[in-house]
């Protein structure tokens, strides 16, 4: 409460990297809504659609397990502003291409897949910088102005001017997106650089294997990651053809694309206000459980949704259990590794987690293309309510046993 001087207080430092995290963002959703826009204008065969999709989140299937390696031996800040400066490059190279007219589908997805490169290295450092900045009884609060933040930029802002700048020239998003790169790079030059232990590195096989092994051994963060990769492969595999389920089945159009994910970041912006709080007082485990019960339901509704303004209401429903989601799991891994792996452990996890999402964009786009644009929700739902149901004995057994605030949750063998 405001002038309770017992209560802790986030530091300075943390506030200048929630600020460069709402400038990267913005740029992030501007990015994000021209290439899916850019997108339709080269094609409207879902199958191609859903190709430059996957190959934006290719990346954390290849990519994670040498990055999360890669983050624990580095100085964390530094690494997050080089993927910056790289993000910028090819975005530069993306507004060239674009004002030239010569941009295909190949090259799109080649560019796409090379953004997708440098998020993984800077979403996987900027995680693991967090907890440097605000441990403890702070970190789900810190979580949740991150996610906020986020939310606001890439789903709310960005996807809105995104669509706006758009309109007005192809180009534009992408130089518009480097000059927020340039902002946020100046930010994280104030922020303080902690570098890894000094001790000798292990050779990087052996330290991804030990990522891989610690994960292996703790049930609730290991049963997390595998709900995870089922969960974004359906996401995936509804969401990659939403473009056309708005543009075409819908009849909306560029600003109106825009509007629509705008609205769809109300909920995810309510849920990052919220979470922290919802979090400490029902417990973990069951606001995990009430998120993921209601994102099945959301995915049937959205499937059967008659107009944009009820799939615009169900979207703003998904992004807040899905925000919801992100606090709570991100909290768990943060508060449960060690901080020398933690690294190497969310690379780990974002791999299984993250890297059936080409595969889930792929078949979203076969799936729409076979059987029409409404029946990739429907199948997503289907699936993610039986993924659900096969975690959850975990899941209640860990809210029992009070597991999810135990670093020590791990199998006995």
């Amino acid at each position: 409460m405001p002038g309770n001087e017992a209560e802790p207080r986030l530091p300075a430092a943390f506030w200048r990297l929630w600020w460069a995290t709402g400038v990267t963002a913005v740029g992030d959703g501007v990015v994000a809504a021209a290439i899916a826009l850019l997108t339709v204008t080269i094609t409207r065969d879902p199958r191609l659609v859903s190709v430059v999709s996957a190959a934006a989140y290719l990346p954390w299937l290849l990519l994670s397990l040498p990055v999360g390696a890669i983050v624990d031996r580095c100085d964390r800040v530094g690494l997050l502003r080089r993927s910056q400066a790289v993000q910028a490059v090819i975005v530069t190279v993306l507004a060239v291409l674009a004002a030239s007219g010569r941009l295909g589908i190949a090259m799109l997805a080649a560019l796409a897949f090379g953004l997708g490169a440098c998020t993984v290295v800077s979403a996987n450092a900027a995680q693991a910088i967090v907890p440097n900045l605000a441990a403890g009884p702070l970190l789900h609060t810190a979580n949740g102005h991150q996610q906020t933040i986020t939310t606001i930029g890439r789903e709310f802002a960005g996807p809105m001017i995104g669509s706006l700048l758009f309109a007005v020239a192809a180009a534009l998003p992408f130089g518009v997106d480097a000059g927020f790169l340039t902002l946020s790079a100046v930010l994280l030059a104030t922020l303080p650089r902690r570098g890894p232990r000094r001790d000798r590195h292990p050779p990087m096989r052996t330290a991804i294997a030990d990522g891989l092994g610690w994960l292996a051994r703790h049930r609730l963060l290991r049963t997390l990651a595998l709900l995870l990769g089922t969960n974004t492969f359906c996401a995936h595999l509804a969401n990659a053809t939403l473009v056309l389920l708005a543009t075409q089945v819908l009849h909306l159009g560029t600003r109106g694309y825009g509007l629509l994910l705008a609205g769809a970041a109300t909920g995810s912006l309510l849920g990052g206000l919220v979470g922290a709080r919802l979090i400490t007082h029902f417990g973990a485990i069951p606001v995990l459980l009430a998120a993921l019960t209601a994102n099945v339901i959301v995915f049937v509704g959205i499937g059967l949704s008659p107009n944009a303004t009820a799939l615009g209401i169900l979207l703003a429903g998904n992004g807040f259990v899905v925000t919801l989601w992100n606090i709570v799991t991100l909290g768990l891994r943060q508060q449960s590794v060690p901080s020398g792996m933690l690294g190497r452990v969310n690379g780990v996890y974002r791999m299984i987690g993250w890297g059936l999402i080409p595969l889930g964009a792929l078949a979203g786009g076969l799936v729409a293309h076979a059987f029409g644009l409404r029946v990739p929700y429907l199948a997503a739902g289907v699936l993610r309510g039986i993924a659900l149901l096969a975690a959850l004995p975990i899941l209640i057994r860990s809210f029992r046993t009070g597991a999810a605030t135990s670093s020590g949750e791990t199998d006995r063998h």
